[in-house]
């Protein structure tokens, strides 16, 4: 998925190795004077030798930890900031119910929640048709200004309040994709964030096998919902690291973690490794990070998605990163391949009681903030009917 360029680093050293043929010993002789002082012609072959001579180690110290990653994982922004997606030139992008609430009460986007609202009133129908069908578009309107800035693709979700409702999740999803596709944009370009409930999973089941529509299966914490979404063949799951390790500084006794002890990198990996050791085409993408550590001790996962701070974190971090997960790896590892059926996978699930927490708890709170758009979409709804 990683795109065959070459990386900023490789491509300085080549305009540096480029600027002319290297000077023959006749013109070094030439270049020192008759004191015995070097010139300037000797002293830019000195330092552009000097950089031909640089060790890869010391080269490596010269990169941020931001750049080192992206060698070893697709680099997802986590923000529908256009700002920071410009600046961070990530692959890909995602968002959600939360990040647009942010955004869209924004001066810099009020364009394109009046359009969106706009949008909703000339459709007619209910109230609550013209405020669903404003909420669409205002999420597909964040989606195409995104897509102008990233190569990849960007996630755009379904409301977390169908998570429970399998039909009117892959409704949702194909109205979303219409938009899109309504707009000249490919579905190609688009994954729909469903919720990792078992009805989450079946209609990404669904939309991938009867649509060809990507899915981005979120709110996962629990391995019983990575095995449910790998036999379901979605394109790409979204494990949630920070907020894993949120739950067990809140409910043990255990307030730190290094890295590499982190509940939640631990989750990915051992997820990242089931899916390499059995052969599944649905990938990783980690999200939900809390500190730079999390982001670096996952560095070879199929994907990360950072949000801005942490992105700018990583790109004055000058430490060397090294490739934590490999296909080859995880091979090796000592795990045996399970199948669920909708019985073992809620018992499965509910086994784990941080799971059960967090899904749940993940749903009541990006539902709180679609309320909250919502009801400023009403409100300016109203205001714009009403001439205001």
């Amino acid at each position: 998925m990683r795109p065959a360029n070459k990386s900023t680093e490789e491509e300085e050293r080549d305009g540096v190795m480029s600027r002319g043929p290297a000077p023959t010993q006749a013109r070094i002789r030439r270049s020192v004077s008759a004191d015995g002082r070097v010139s300037l012609c000797a002293a830019i072959k000195a330092r552009v030798f000097g950089i031909m001579s640089v060790s890869p180690d010391k080269r490596r110290k010269m990169e941020s930890a931001l750049e080192q990653i992206k060698k070893y994982t697709v680099v997802v922004a986590d923000t529908g900031d256009f700002n920071a997606i410009e600046e961070y030139k990530p692959q890909d992008a995602t968002t959600n119910p939360s990040l647009i609430l942010a955004a869209a009460k924004m001066s810099t986007y009020q364009p394109l929640v009046e359009q969106a609202i706009k949008y909703g009133i000339a459709n007619g129908g209910s109230e609550k048709e013209q405020v669903t069908n404003a909420m669409d578009k205002l999420f597909v309107n964040f989606g195409l200004e995104i897509l102008k800035k990233v190569p990849g693709r960007v996630s755009t979700e379904v409301d977390a309040r169908l998570s429970f409702d399998k039909e009117a999740m892959v409704s949702r999803a194909r109205r979303l994709i219409s938009l899109y596709e309504e707009a000249g944009v490919s579905k190609e370009r688009i994954l729909i964030k469903l919720s990792s409930t078992w009805e989450g999973i079946q209609a990404g089941r669904e939309l991938e096998e009867k649509d060809g529509i990507h899915c981005n299966m979120t709110l996962l914490f629990s391995f019983a919902q990575a095995v449910a979404c790998a036999e379901a063949r979605v394109t790409l799951i979204s494990p949630f690291v920070g907020r894993i390790l949120d739950w067990y500084k809140e409910n043990t006794d255990r307030k730190n973690y290094e890295p590499h002890e982190d509940p939640g990198v631990q989750s990915v990996t051992k997820i990242y490794n089931y899916y390499k050791k059995f052969s599944y085409t649905t990938v990783v993408m980690g999200a939900s990070f809390r500190n730079t550590g999390e982001v670096k001790a996952l560095a070879g996962c199929d994907l990360l998605t950072i949000s801005p701070g942490l992105l700018g974190e990583l790109s004055q971090d000058h430490s060397a990163v090294t490739c934590s997960l490999t296909p080859q790896g995880a091979k090796e590892c000592d795990l045996e391949k399970v199948h669920l059926d909708e019985k073992s996978f809620r018992w499965l699930h509910n086994e784990d009681r941080m799971a059960v927490e967090k899904l749940s708890d993940g749903i009541r709170k990006f539902a709180a903030d679609a309320i909250k758009l919502e009801a400023m979409i009403k409100e300016r709804m109203f205001n714009v009917k009403n001439g205001q």
